[in-house]
């Protein structure tokens, strides 16, 4: 299923803004009442002239200003030790965030090689889709009725919108896997690094934004890397053309996004609308998988599995581990997204994409030839180079 991540930053449509981390308040005092604060001074008095205050005296003293000089020379030293205290809060944070990496990889890892023994040996894309979004949807009852998470409430305005997203998404997760069906992961992954070309085309194209030369540049690797490593795959017609379709209809959904908003008291948290999606694309993939392959959960057709290699527990245990896989490392994904930025979370993604085509190609025993390695790390240092552009590229201006 859909291996790339749909970034939701504070900007899309949906979601709830982000609130501002905690700031720590500081006040500054007038030099005099410091001087009066520390030192404790008898008596101090306050002038007043026509138009303004005076500094206070040294002939006399008001205790109700000292006391408040006082209170406020506490709260700023109060705070610039509870700076230095942050720290080992930032270092628990990123302890966290570190951990939330490796599981995101983790998950992705295994989702994939659950997923490819299935479809070697289950050749139905449609069905093994399905089945993957009925346990994300099981998942997400459990989340909802044990009360983990909120229920959200929909708006017909928000259905709307939110029904093409899945619409699109339900597409995209099933050309992926009609992908990972006919080709290697690790071919599907170098093709599927041609995202961002797509990315800044429908966005030329529907939200006219002109990409800067720097991403225009990053793009000259990515395509000439997976041009490089096609050459020398086992080529597939179906699963390179469903690999490609997927690239499209994932952007496309990004894209569209920004063209459907809706009212902000009416955002949805990033889990809710992961989990809305979800539940639509199930609703809507399951017809459509009987319509195209059939029912295929049937006596015989799990023994054709079973002569191929797994037998009925084992093929029914990965269709399971591999759903579960697909809805926890998505889920995950979103909940580092909220943590950082969407640019360095575009890099994470990278990193990800690489690590699953290595440890793909370590298990999968894949060969490999030079100029393939050579074709896809060029493809994936230009979406890194892409992930960096999009630092460097100028905000617009708001009016």
């Amino acid at each position: 299923m859909e291996i790339s991540t749909f970034y939701m930053s504070p900007s899309t449509p949906f979601l709830k803004p982000q609130k501002p981390p905690n700031q720590i308040f500081t006040c500054k005092l007038n030099a005099h009442f410091q001087h009066f604060a520390f030192h404790r001074p008898i008596y101090c008095s306050i002038q007043k002239t026509s138009s303004s205050i005076s500094s206070p005296s040294f002939s006399s003293f008001n205790r109700n200003t000292y006391r408040f000089a006082l209170l406020k020379v506490r709260a700023v030293t109060e705070n610039a030790e509870g700076s230095e205290g942050s720290k080992p809060r930032e270092l628990a944070q990123t302890l966290q965030l570190g951990a939330m990496f490796g599981t995101w990889y983790l998950l992705n890892i295994y989702y994939n090689i659950y997923n490819k023994q299935v479809l070697k040996v289950f050749p139905f894309p449609a069905t093994v889709t399905a089945f993957q979004f009925g346990c994300g949807t099981m998942l997400i009852l459990f989340m909802w009725g044990f009360r983990l998470h909120p229920k959200p409430k929909i708006s017909k305005s928000q259905f709307k919108a939110i029904f093409l997203l899945a619409a699109i998404h339900t597409l995209g997760n099933l050309l992926t896997n009609i992908s990972l069906g006919r080709v290697a992961v690790s071919f599907t992954h170098t093709i599927k690094a041609m995202e961002p070309f797509f990315t800044v085309l429908l966005s030329a194209l529907f939200l006219a934004e002109r990409p800067s030369l720097w991403i225009v540049s990053s793009l000259i690797p990515i395509v000439g890397g997976v041009a490089l490593a096609s050459m020398t795959e086992a080529f597939n017609w179906i699963g390179f053309g469903s690999a490609m379709a997927s690239n499209l209809t994932n952007q496309s959904r990004n894209v569209f996004s920004k063209k459907f908003m809706v009212k902000e008291e009416e955002a949805l948290d990033n889990i809710n609308l992961f989990s809305i999606i979800t539940i639509i694309s199930f609703i809507l993939l399951v017809p459509v998988a009987i319509l195209m392959e059939g029912i295929k959960f049937t006596p015989s057709y799990l023994q054709f599995a079973a002569s191929q290699g797994l037998n009925v527990r084992e093929l029914c245990v990965r269709l399971l581990l591999a759903g579960f896989c697909l809805h926890t490392y998505q889920q995950v994904s979103y909940m580092i997204l909220q943590m950082i930025s969407p640019v360095t979370h575009a890099v994470g993604n990278c990193v990800k994409r690489v690590v699953v085509i290595v440890s793909s190609v370590i298990f999968f025993q894949t060969p490999v030839s030079p100029i393939n390695s050579l074709g896809t790390a060029l493809a994936l240092a230009g979406v890194f180079l892409y992930s960096r552009a999009k630092r460097l590229q100028p905000k617009p201006k708001v009016a």
